[in-house]
């Protein structure tokens, strides 16, 4: 994984395809899961997602981030078990609280389609250079101050992650505790905390002076450093996409 992306350099069929082609997967992958209501239907496209990640080789590297997703699940399990005004079946009680199967289903649902949010945007960043993303979106018109601000938004958090990494390091060597137990961990955080946004802003006052020394801001047509790549079946890929989130509208629609 490139250290100041979420990119994963990998030889795959996934990672050759056109970055807007897997926007608009990202854009039908979570539509479908929204149009269809099914359990077995919901769990079938975020099947998909997950097989484009295997595809892709990078299903590993997208289990920590749904691992972080673990809170939100847990809430949504709780607040439709125990409060959805559509319960009725009791599967359980906790002394005066009752768990609902109607509300078991509805939190499997809405678990299922955050995952395919999850997993969808992963097939995107997991498989796309940022770089080329940007340069691929500003070759279909897009300005370039726009580029960077996505481009900004999908280096921030390994940068950020790097460069804690870095301080922690740092205060380590001078005999700050870092490691140990959570009341440890927790205390050192906070003394962390201070140097990681500081660094930040810094570096971001000093790309300001970069662009502006580059002549970022300039109304003269841009050049790029890579060649405009060609994707294979993109086109097709698209096609089918559109067809099958119109398909799904209309499906929903006449139903």
């Amino acid at each position: 994984m490139d250290a100041m992306t979420l990119y994963v350099p990998r030889n795959s069929p996934i990672h050759r395809l056109d970055p807007l082609t897997k926007m608009l997967y990202i854009v039908v992958s979570i539509a479908a899961a929204y149009l269809l209501d099914g359990l077995w239907e919901v769990a079938a496209v975020m099947i998909i997602s997950f097989g484009i990640l295997l595809i892709g080789k990078v299903f590993r590297n997208i289990l920590p981030v749904i691992a972080l997703s673990f809170l939100l699940i847990l809430s949504i399990v709780i607040v439709q078990g125990f409060f959805n005004p559509a319960n009725e079946t009791l599967l359980f009680e906790l002394g005066p609280i009752k768990f609902y199967q109607e509300g078991l289903v509805i939190a499997l649902r809405l678990t299922m389609r955050v995952i395919n949010m999850v997993c969808a945007f992963g097939v995107l960043v997991l498989t796309t250079s940022p770089t080329e993303l940007v340069e691929r979106l500003q070759q279909k018109g897009m300005s370039p101050k726009i580029g960077y601000v996505i481009l900004s938004v999908l280096q921030i958090i390994p940068q950020l992650r790097a460069t804690y990494a870095k301080i922690q390091d740092a205060q380590r060597a001078r005999g700050m505790e870092t490691e140990g137990s959570l009341l440890v961990r927790v205390k050192a955080f906070f003394p962390l905390l201070g140097p990681v946004i500081l660094n930040a802003l810094n570096d971001t006052r000093e790309r300001a002076i970069a662009l502006d020394v580059r002549g970022f801001d300039r109304d003269t047509p841009k050049t790029y450093l890579n060649e405009a790549k060609s994707y294979r079946y993109s086109v097709l890929l698209n096609v089918l996409l559109l067809l099958i989130l119109a398909g799904l509208i209309v499906w929903r629609v006449m139903g």
